[in-house]
């Protein structure tokens, strides 16, 4: 029995004797290599040297340049090759490897190592610096000094702006700095706004007043008014109310005894006259499409819009002292059945006096059309060309004139005395029966035609007339 045990025990010891020698033979081998279970920069690093890892890691590592961003957001590129970009993993791995206890593989074998190390960079500094120099909008600082850096009030197509320059100012140097650190850490994207390299700069006593008369002007040209101009708008923005502002006679902004600004006299008037000038089209010149296909101009006639200067003047005086926001359509002292430039519409009646036919379109579908027979021009009684509409609408008329009573079932004038009837002493329409024998300036139709076109045509319905 103890004999056995002593046999044990010796196997024992042997068993402790060798682990205990592989433990310290493999201290020994981790002591001039990484430990177990090290991983660099996901390059398996167990038993290598640092130069063999390093070779690894190089061979792995690409670095192509930096992207600059400016407080814009504008990327400028830096490229790496340009400014003699270096680089290696020596030092680094050196400083890691003293790190390791080889003394302690075990550990690493229980855990494992897994690390991230940048490489040490060297690059030419003077080549940097004139690449840096070169960006725009470092060149653009170098353009400025502080003192040059202003505060202003300036009038633009847009209204009146402020111009800041003494907020978001790069920092140069801090810039260049950023920078050069970011390529040490080779980086490939940096933001200076994010670097907090723009600050902003003193304010003198002047500027001060130049921010707080800035407000005033803000406010005034802060109008919410949009007018409603059939599909278009017309918004009463800062470039319209810019021109409202009263100023003296060096050009500054004249302030009443309360110091706010001054609306200029005269100033909402010659808005609204503007606004009438380029939207009244009462006798206004209009291009036509006409069924036989050609694009008719024509001048004149009754039909149209025309704004209430006066009620506009007076409106748009009250939203604008009481800061009203609101899309508002004009008072019209004539208004046709379509707002806006194009007025005419997709519902309308057209009479082709150069080939005498009458059409009737409702939403842009033709319901009617037929010949007719109009003013009589070989005696100067020729139906004047226009754009007119019908104002009226009666049965069983007589109309009268020099020499003539003609009762009509039906009567739609348009303009004055001129209107669209039927003709009962008539056989035959079209043609060049007008030229000769044609109405005293009416637009003489067929009966059973009007009998359709007076219970389709609504009172208000635009009539384009042209040759």
């Amino acid at each position: 029995m103890k004999r056995l045990v002593k046999h044990f025990v010796l196997i024992l010891c042997i068993i402790l004797v060798s682990l205990m020698g592989t433990y310290i033979g493999l201290a020994i081998y981790y002591h001039n290599a990484f430990a177990y279970g090290t991983w660099i920069n996901n390059v398996y690093c167990t038993g290598k040297s640092i130069e063999e890892v390093n070779e690894e890691l190089v061979k792995d590592f690409t670095y192509e340049g930096i992207t600059v961003l400016d407080k814009d957001g504008n990327a400028y590129v830096i490229d790496a090759e340009k400014i003699g970009y270096q680089f290696d993993f020596l030092k680094a791995l050196e400083i890691y490897r003293k790190q390791q206890n080889s003394w302690m593989w075990i550990e690493s074998l229980l855990h494992g190592d897994n690390t991230k190390l940048a490489p040490v960079v060297s690059y030419d500094a003077q080549t940097l610096e004139e690449l840096i120099n070169q960006l725009p909008f470092i060149a653009e600082e170098h353009r400025h000094s502080e003192k040059t850096r202003r505060i202003a009030i300036v009038k633009t197509n847009q209204g009146y702006e402020l111009l800041n320059e003494r907020t978001g100012v790069l920092n140069v140097g801090e810039a260049k700095q950023a920078v050069k650190e970011a390529i040490e850490e080779s980086r490939t994207e940096i933001s200076l706004a994010k670097e907090g390299c723009y600050q902003d700069l003193e304010l003198t006593g002047q500027m001060q007043e130049t921010l707080q008369l800035w407000e005033k002007v803000e406010r005034f040209q802060e109008c919410g008014i949009v007018y409603q101009m059939g599909d278009e708008q017309v918004p009463v923005d800062a470039s319209v109310v810019c021109e409202w502002i009263k100023l003296e006679e060096d050009g500054s902004f004249a302030l009443d005894e309360k110091g706010s600004l001054c609306l200029r006299e005269g100033a909402i008037e010659e808005f609204v006259d503007a606004l009438a000038q380029e939207y009244d089209t009462v006798g206004a010149e209009r291009q036509f499409r006409a069924t036989r296909g050609e694009l008719v101009t024509i001048e004149g006639g009754t039909y149209g819009n025309k704004i209430d200067r006066e009620a506009e003047t007076a409106y748009l005086t009250e939203a604008f002292l009481n800061g009203r926001q609101e899309v508002h359509e004009p008072a019209y002292l004539q208004k046709a059945l379509v707002q806006g430039k194009n007025d005419i519409g997709s519902t309308y009646v057209e009479v082709d006096m150069g080939e005498q036919m009458m059409y009737y379109y409702v939403d842009g579908i033709q319901q009617l059309a037929t010949p007719v027979v109009t003013g009589n021009t070989s005696r100067r009684m020729g139906t004047p060309a226009g754009v007119n509409y019908v104002y009226l609408k009666q049965t069983n008329r007589i109309l009268r004139g020099p020499g003539y009573a003609s009762h009509v079932d039906f009567w739609m004038p348009v303009k004055g005395n001129i209107g669209i009837h039927d003709a009962s002493w008539r056989s035959k329409y079209g043609g060049t029966i007008y030229q000769t024998n044609g109405s005293h300036g009416c637009i003489n139709t067929p009966r059973d035609i009007m009998v359709q076109f007076y219970e389709s045509v609504e009172v208000g319905t635009p009539v384009v007339m042209f040759y």
